[in-house]
């Protein structure tokens, strides 16, 4: 089955370029209309005064080429089908409704049929008596002794390079010249992790899990050979390598970093960090993207051009469009770092001696270590299986800290802030910041003069407040807040003890968990099981209390 987002795949370009047309911000283009089979996308501000730049070719490649037509690029474009060349008579309907007396210029990205098609319609419309020329884009250095190179991202450096010239008033033979000089200067070069999905097709797998393929065509077509890494530095470090090899006199480049389609954002981050690392990225003067302006539908790949510059080229492609699909050039930036206070993982607390407080932080620490298999094994009914050794990772730094007689035992509110900040690091995920949050939350209550029942009952809201669950959520907190209810209230142990035992009952007859992994599981699984916090609330208060 062919996983693609459209209605119809025979309406699939057409509605695209509707789609396009009213998401351009500068309102500036329209549909040729010359026919239904013709789609040709212009300049609704042209006025002929100029030399005309048409490109274009099978859609599929977006925002090539209509995201290139507009002020200071392309005046038309012309679209096939997905990955196919358009028809002789809808390049030359481009040609013959856009075209001035100072001629056009049709920029082709050498593939046979976009050769053919286009070079027909050109001569058709020399017969018309139009003035036209013709330029090849062939940047693709994966075969370097393919007679007949490929043109890929490259395409769009021509396309501004060009409409540079011809927005500055100059002849058609000066614009073919000033392309066909961008042309010889810019190389290209492409990797992929996967082929594209054609609408209507299934994708092709060739390219192995952990493989890549150097110099993958834009239509999918095998590359030149396959790498059995994925890893961002020996790849970059390879294409620029084979990049470099055309700029032997290390000139100032431009550098476009090329989303094949498929990449996300973070990976074409990291990608522009590493190739401007390397030493390719050492000559680069002007640099576009990372972005997609010359796509492959979805393929999870990307390409990077170079073009080597001369202050006429930089000057073009710095120059100002109204295009959507154009991305700015620019100057590189060196990344900076700024000077920042670093905040302190704990306060500073003075070691202190209690045997009382010690024989309670001793006795929780105990029970939470002592039940770590236990509560894994609960958990693995209703969770991922490792609340107990989250548990024991948390009481066991705690056990740590107290051997070795450096908690203030004897400042309660200080030992609580401590016991926060140790859980935050020790315990990790959500479990550790949320007794986190309580314990320094009771501290800070402590430390304005609360009771220790009322300053762990703010605790625990500040940690509802935060984590989002309440009581009959089922969580810890279905055995922590009648507990410390109890405490308030100014009843002893025995009763906490027996109210976190009531709470955590219960957990096992709530048929559904509103937060933590155990909201993702069906009633099935969760009848008749406590939850595992809860459990574990249950058991330590159960041992404070002295209860067996």
């Amino acid at each position: 089955m062919s996983q693609f987002f459209m209605h119809q795949k025979n309406d699939l370009v057409s509605e695209a370029l509707q789609g396009a047309l009213a998401a351009t911000p500068y309102h500036n283009l329209s549909l040729l209309d010359v026919g239904p089979d013709i789609r040709v996308v212009v300049r609704s501000d042209w006025d002929k005064k100029q030399v005309a730049l048409i490109s274009g070719g099978g859609s599929g490649h977006e925002p090539a080429h209509v995201g290139f037509v507009g002020k200071g690029m392309l005046t038309a474009a012309v679209c096939g089908d997905i990955f196919a060349s358009p028809s002789v008579e809808a390049v030359l309907s481009a040609i013959i409704n856009v075209t001035g007396e100072q001629g056009c210029l049709l920029i082709v990205k050498n593939y046979t049929g976009d050769r053919l098609n286009f070079g027909l319609a050109a001569e058709k419309a020399k017969k018309l008596g139009f003035n036209v020329e013709l330029v090849m884009v062939r940047d693709d250095i994966a075969l370097p002794d393919n007679p007949q190179p490929r043109g890929i991202a490259g395409t769009a450096l021509i396309h501004k390079v060009a409409g540079y010239a011809a927005a500055s008033g100059k002849s058609l033979e000066e614009v073919a010249a000033a392309a066909n000089e961008a042309i010889a200067a810019t190389a290209s070069l492409g990797l992929a992790f996967s082929s594209c999905h054609v609408p209507g097709d299934r994708r092709d797998e060739r390219v192995k899990e952990g493989e890549s393929e150097l110099g993958m065509g834009i239509h999918g077509e095998p590359g030149i050979t396959t790498l059995k890494t994925q890893d961002s530095r020996e790849i970059v470090s390879l294409i620029a390598e084979k990049l470099a090899e055309h700029n032997p006199e290390n000139k100032k480049t431009a550098l476009l970093i090329n989303n094949l389609g498929g990449f996300s954002e973070l990976e074409m981050a990291v990608l522009a960090h590493e190739v401007l690392r390397s030493p390719l990225g050492k000559n680069v003067a002007l640099l576009i993207g990372p972005a997609t302006l010359v796509s492959a539908l979805d393929m999870k790949g990307f390409s990077l051009s170079t073009l080597l510059l001369t202050d006429e080229l930089a000057e073009a492609l710095q120059a100002p469009v109204e295009t959507s699909g154009w991305q700015p050039a620019f100057k590189p930036a060196t990344p900076q770092t700024i000077k920042g206070e670093k905040a302190a993982r704990q306060q500073s607390f003075a070691p202190s001696d209690n045997a009382q407080t010690a024989a309670v932080v001793a006795g929780i620490c105990h029970t939470l270590t002592e039940l770590e298999k236990e509560l894994n094994q609960l958990d693995a009914k209703v969770g991922d299986g490792d609340t107990g050794s989250t548990f024991a990772a948390g009481a066991t730094k705690i056990l740590q800290q107290l051997e070795a007689k450096k908690l203030p035992l004897n400042e309660p509110e200080s030992l609580l802030t401590l016991v926060g900040e140790e859980l935050a690091i020790a315990m990790g995920g959500s479990s550790g910041v949320l007794m986190s949050i309580m314990f320094t939350a009771a501290g800070q209550k402590l430390e304005a003069g609360e009771e220790l029942a009322q300053a762990l009952s703010y605790g625990l809201e500040r940690m509802q407040h935060y984590g989002g669950a309440r009581p009959g959520h089922r969580t810890m907190i279905d055995a922590l807040e009648p507990a410390f209810a109890v405490l308030v209230a100014g009843k002893g142990l025995k009763a906490a003890a027996q109210a976190a035992k009531e709470g955590a009952e219960k957990t096992a007859q709530m048929s559904k968990a509103q937060a933590g992994r155990s909201s993702y599981l069906n009633q099935e699984s969760l009848n008749g099981v406590k939850d595992p916090g809860a459990y574990a609330v249950e058991q330590v208060f159960a041992a404070l209390a002295g209860q067996p």
